[in-house]
């Protein structure tokens, strides 16, 4: 299930332009070329920003996400047609041998369930080719982001065009061990709707990603630091075994 975020079109039309800097995607774009990537699955692409960079880079892309109004969106940016979308998850890929999976932002954390995110690890390690790699990120959940999730600290207020203005902000409504729901509040002043999506992340901590990975087959090689947050991600890289 996708969060109303990614899942109503109206959300899912204003979600890149109320997140327009998407410069977190700059390491993602050095890995594939660090590891000379020709084709990549793109795991829980949403609005498809860094499917088509890589697109735009004439690397084979295959897109997948549970959110159909954010795949709507993603086909109809330019160079769309360029990357084979499919409404779905990692646990049901159709054949496939890329040399990169990546999960970018929150999408590790947000596939939150434990059936869920043992799928997506086997469903990305049978879609990788011998020797291809997985990398991912997560918050360090020593750094507690989910404090700094309420009204006073996460309002935003923004004037799209053709939308008008939308004032956004975050708020924790619950902190369950590792998990930590909050919603999002959407007010469109065009004609005063608001809007709400709930979400759960999945603060995992390094030993049990570690754990998981190698789990599941993977070679994990060192934990690397997000250049855009340093010291409050984990990017993890992991590599299918050639034999």
């Amino acid at each position: 299930m996708a969060d109303e975020s990614f899942g109503l079109p109206r959300l899912a039309a204003v979600y890149d332009p109320l997140d327009p800097d998407r410069s977190d995607l700059d390491a993602y774009l050095a890995v594939a070329e660090e590891f000379g990537a020709r084709s990549v699955l793109d795991i829980g692409c949403g609005t498809g920003v860094f499917a088509l960079l890589l697109a735009g880079r004439g690397i084979e892309v295959v897109g997948v996400d549970p959110a159909g109004a954010s795949l709507d969106v993603a086909r109809g940016k330019p160079g769309g047609a360029r990357v084979r979308w499919i409404e779905g998850d990692a646990t049901a890929l159709p054949p496939l041998r890329v040399d990169l999976a990546t999960m970018t932002a929150n999408v590790a954390q947000a596939i939150a369930g434990a059936d869920a995110w043992h799928g997506t690890l086997r469903g990305a390690h049978t879609a990788l080719r011998p020797g291809g790699h997985l990398v991912f990120e997560t918050r360090d959940p020593a750094r507690r982001a989910w404090e700094g999730w309420n009204r006073e600290e996460s309002y935003r207020r923004a004037e799209l065009p053709g939308v008008g203005t939308v004032e956004t902000w975050h708020q924790v409504t619950e902190v369950d061990g590792p998990l930590v729901t909050f919603r999002t509040t959407y007010v469109f002043a065009a004609d005063g709707a608001v809007l709400t999506s709930d979400s759960t992340l999945r603060f995992r901590e390094r030993e049990e990603v570690e754990a998981d990975l190698a789990g599941h087959g993977y070679e994990v090689g060192p934990v690397r630091d997000a250049p855009d947050r340093p010291g409050r991600e984990l990017v993890f890289v992991a590599r299918r075994p050639r034999a």
